[in-house]
């Protein structure tokens, strides 16, 4: 469990922020009709800023490590 947490706590922190983003919008912004698609409820608002997150961090490129080889 710790293994996957260390391999994937970028894409975790995208998706937690993301879904606290999505819930907050609703709360804040939302939908006064109740006829939006995204913003009616907050599990779906949530859940499209939880893939939003994800998605936007996803793109950030990850830092090339390097190698004893190229040192040489």
């Amino acid at each position: 469990m710790k293994k996957l947490f260390n391999a994937h706590k970028v894409s975790m922190l995208g998706v937690f922020l993301g879904g606290l983003g999505g819930y907050l919008y609703w709360y804040y912004v939302g939908c006064s009709s109740g006829t939006c698609a995204i913003t009616s409820s907050p599990v779906n608002s949530s859940l499209y800023g939880a893939l939003m997150g994800f998605l936007l961090i996803g793109m950030i490129p990850k830092p090339k490590q390097s190698t004893e080889k190229e040192h040489k």
